[in-house]
């Protein structure tokens, strides 16, 4: 079982803070179900009267986040060297396709249950193996791109009931839901694209530096929207009552401390070790909308998400196997 060759994969590692690292990264994966959790209840109760856009959602988890991971820098005493910075174009491009996720993400969840969009960010994986192929030129043999083929399938079955038309929600129709899985497919696929400019990032700056710039760039991003909604004013901010003022600064405070649990997670284990637990969001987003949305999903998105989240474990699976090997070719004289 794959579990097994978790704990397999930890004791190989015991210079590692492994178990560390899979608490906090179980932390940073409830932190963002419970960041979507609170923007889903912004769009739900003000369905037909109305909603907040986008973009200002956008602009408090990216503001208040941002004050947490200062919070985070301070105490860790690497605030002053934050913004110092070898590849500023990188960060431009890392955040600009960050931001473009997290806008995504956000419009997802204004249009699909908290399940649903929760699955259908499990493709990120799979879009990161196949870009890593095309722009960093990384080998993928058979066992990968098996994989990938195999979670493209999963990816259809979970969003057939939303591209055949048939919406569960008794507010949302069926064009909603479409729309909402569109969303949630470009939020995935910029996400990959996020992941892959980390990936490059990570050769050269610091973690806490990499966290600075996306914030900072998706802050001002987002600010914008508030002069272009003006411009149009259907898409002008919104004063929020007290509620809803506490769940805008919840979306910013959890998806701070997403950030910086997940951030700590790789410090403390290898990323093969701690990935698989990513999975475990569907558990909290099935419970959080059952219990605060009465969100019951599909059969087909529970079985389109085991083919996917077991697509993504045999990744994960070979990435680990592959970097081991290497490991021992290295040490080979």
């Amino acid at each position: 079982m794959w579990y097994s060759w978790i704990v397999r994969s930890t004791l190989a590692a015991p210079h590692l803070s492994s178990f560390t690292g899979i608490a906090l990264k179980i932390v940073s994966g409830l932190s963002f179900t419970l960041m979507g959790t609170a923007a889903r209840w912004l769009a739900v109760s003000h369905v037909n009267v109305f909603s907040y856009p986008v973009g200002q959602v956008v602009f408090f988890r990216s503001f208040i986040a941002m004050l947490v991971v200062f919070i985070w820098l301070w105490y860790y005493k690497q605030l002053r060297n934050v913004a110092y910075t070898k590849n500023f174009i990188g960060h431009v491009k890392r955040g600009l396709v960050g931001s473009g996720g997290v806008f995504f993400g956000f419009a997802a969840l204004v249009y699909l249950p908290l399940p649903d969009a929760t699955a259908i960010n499990y493709v990120v994986p799979i879009l990161t193996v196949v870009l890593a192929a095309i722009f960093l030129k990384e080998p993928i043999g058979t066992y990968r791109w098996g994989a990938v083929s195999f979670g493209m399938v999963g990816v259809i079955i979970m969003l057939y009931p939303h591209l055949n038309l048939s919406g569960r929600d008794a507010y949302l129709n069926s064009n909603a839901m479409m729309t909402g899985a569109g969303f949630g497919l470009a939020a995935a696929l910029f996400s990959a694209f996020a992941m892959i400019e980390v990936r490059k990032l990570t050769l050269s700056e610091h973690t806490g530096t990499i966290v600075f710039y996306f914030s900072a760039l998706t802050t001002f991003m987002s600010g914008l929207t508030f002069f272009i909604g003006f411009a149009v004013s259907e898409y002008a901010w919104l004063k929020p009552n007290f509620q809803d003022g506490v769940l805008l600064i919840m979306v910013g405070i959890f998806g701070g401390i997403g950030q910086i649990a997940l951030t700590e997670s790789y410090r403390n284990a290898e990323p093969s070790v701690i990935a698989p637990f990513d999975y475990l969001n569907l558990i909290w987003a099935l419970l959080i909308g059952w219990v605060f949305f009465s969100d019951i999903p599909d059969t087909s998105l529970i079985f389109g998400a085991i083919v996917v989240i077991g697509s993504g474990l045999v990744i994960i699976f070979r990435e680990r196997h592959l970097g081991l090997k290497r490991i021992r070719e290295k040490e080979i004289p």
